[in-house]
């Protein structure tokens, strides 16, 4: 059975992709199961602390797989200059100010449906990325963002290079 032989329910995106990524593109996973049971839903690895720059992207793929995405929550000290709203795709996109760490970004889907996701720092490496990404996505997880970058090495890894 081949990769496109696995049925998927819609929306979702395939547990597992691991291929070079064109400059510009979204580096996003999202947990494949409608349980949403674990501590995270899915991982950004963004290229820049460049709100202006990685949001419209995260956005645009995002309500491509979730549908209409109304508030993003990100810690402003971690980012460059946070607008109140991005108009993306003739949508308006809320950004609120939370002091949820920079290792965290908050979606908010229609009223009430928020995700949340795991931010590796832009300049980690890309083998310590995935590792941290995978391990953001498992079903199973329980652990904090903050805790899977520290045991994955991730934390370091993007502070060292800032």
């Amino acid at each position: 059975m081949t990769e496109s032989d696995i049925p998927r329910a819609p929306g979702l995106l395939p547990d597992a992709i691991h291929r070079a990524a064109k400059p510009g593109t979204v580096l996003l996973r999202l947990e494949t199961t409608h349980s949403r049971e674990g501590d995270l839903d899915g991982a950004w690895w963004p290229r820049s602390r460049d709100n202006g720059a990685e949001l419209p992207g995260l956005i645009h793929v995002l309500t491509g797989h979730l549908g209409p995405i109304t508030r993003v929550g990100l810690d402003a000290t971690a980012w460059d200059g946070l607008p109140t709203r991005l108009v993306i795709d003739d949508q308006v996109v809320h950004i609120d100010s939370f002091p949820v760490g920079d290792d965290t970004v908050l979606i908010t889907r229609g009223d009430q449906d928020h995700f949340s996701l795991l931010v590796v720092p832009p300049h980690t490496t890309p083998d310590t990325a995935r590792a941290a990404m995978a391990r953001a996505v498992r079903a199973d997880n329980i652990t904090h963002a903050a805790q899977i970058l520290i045991d994955t090495g991730t934390h370091e890894a993007g502070a060292s290079s800032a």
